[in-house]
């Protein structure tokens, strides 16, 4: 069966942004890879254009202080990122980020600028390991694969665990044991516990 004549066409003139699939290894849990980023951040997507969102960010857990708002780029052609619908406007996360710090070529099309593989000085995010969480709770809780968790799992069963411990494990205040006991116990508790420490410190 012969391709039509149009179709041979538009394969031919795709971009090379379009026509290929990501493959990488399972870099492992949010606890395993934040380290090797360049920027951690919390906030809410505010916008989405093409393959990339709009973060304004609400807290940095670690990293330069970073534009308002963020634009992070997301998947397309066999970059290894998550697809721009799994992060609608008004959601909330934690990201571990990369900054895209040298141009690759064929990686902007002047004919599809909202589909590339980003602008310098942005940042991008990975899909190959726990490099985001979903933020809940009015920005206090986080759940996702955060600390020895399967792989590839994007929502694991577990408790969810308060922010504030993630950003104590991230800025090495909290190892990764303690954070996944944590991820074991109530978070009400937890909050509760914590809450009891900082008023007996402020007594004494």
């Amino acid at each position: 069966m012969r391709v039509p004549v149009l179709l041979c066409l538009l394969l031919a003139l795709a971009p090379p942004l379009a026509r290929a699939q990501c493959q990488c290894l399972w870099q492992g849990s949010f606890s395993d890879v934040q380290a090797g980023t360049d920027l951690v951040v919390s906030g809410t997507v505010a916008a989405t254009k093409g393959n990339s969102i709009d973060l304004a960010v609400s807290r940095v857990l670690r990293g330069p202080e970073p534009p308002d708002p963020l634009r992070i780029w997301l998947q397309t052609a066999d970059y290894c990122r998550p697809d721009v619908a799994l992060f609608p406007v008004g959601s909330s996360w934690l990201m571990a980020l990369s900054r895209i710090t040298e141009d690759v070529p064929d990686g902007f099309n002047p004919n599809t600028p909202n589909i590339s593989y980003g602008r310098l000085g942005d940042y991008t995010l990975s899909s190959c390991g726990g490099y985001w969480l979903r933020v809940s709770g009015n920005g206090t809780l986080v759940t996702g694969n955060l600390v020895k968790a399967p792989r590839w799992e994007r929502d694991p069963p577990m408790t969810p665990v308060l922010l504030d411990l993630v950003v104590d494990f991230v800025q090495g205040r909290l190892s990764d044991q303690q954070l996944l006991e944590a991820s074991r116990e109530n978070p009400a508790l937890r909050q509760l516990e914590l809450d009891t420490r900082s008023f007996l410190r402020n007594e004494n």
